[in-house]
């Protein structure tokens, strides 16, 4: 800063705020100029993804259900006693874990196979199918199937440490 500046500064400062610019009491040694203190370190946060809650979600339910090992198995090989017993224990460890951290709803709580009227719901609530008029609209029809909504999630927080990827962990038998 060049004395001329100084100068000016100082005059207008002194003028209106009644005090010395920090920079020009610094500069001719009226003040210790202020130390740099290090800039604090921030812990980033974990990066969350839109995956996270789904593969969270599979990993939930290969916990309490095996689904992932059903899904995953060849079962040409079963008869359909064998397949239908399974399916059976499976369904209902799968169904038990969701409902632990989702509670669900129908979109249209009506009885399937009946007429229903179309209300002015959001676009993706109701998928038309059948003779679907060409502009897309309809006031009634057949309902054939409820429909889904999440009316709450509540899955536990994933730990930091934790690789969302990892569905299941490998089990290795120490002998």
């Amino acid at each position: 800063m060049s004395r001329i500046s100084s100068a000016f500064s100082s005059f207008f400062t002194i003028l209106f705020n009644g005090e010395l610019p920090s920079e020009v009491a610094e500069e001719f040694g009226y003040a210790k100029k202020a130390e740099e203190k290090p800039a604090p370190v921030v812990k980033a946060e974990p990066e969350i993804r839109t995956s996270d809650g789904a593969l969270q979600m599979l990993s939930i339910l290969q916990r309490d259900a095996r689904l992932i090992d059903f899904l995953m198995e060849d079962i040409s090989g079963y008869s359909d006693d064998q397949v239908g017993a399974a399916v059976r224990s499976l369904h209902e460890q799968s169904r038990a874990a969701l409902s632990r951290y989702v509670t669900l709803l129908p979109v249209i709580d009506a009885v399937e196979g009946t007429r229903t009227q179309i209300g002015k719901n959001e676009p993706n609530s109701v998928k038309l199918i059948g003779n679907v008029p060409a502009n897309g609209k309809a006031s009634q029809g057949i309902l054939r199937h409820k429909g889904w909504r999440a009316q709450k999630v509540d899955l536990p927080k994933i730990p930091s440490s934790q690789d969302a990827k990892v569905l299941a962990p490998a089990e290795i038998e120490i002998e």
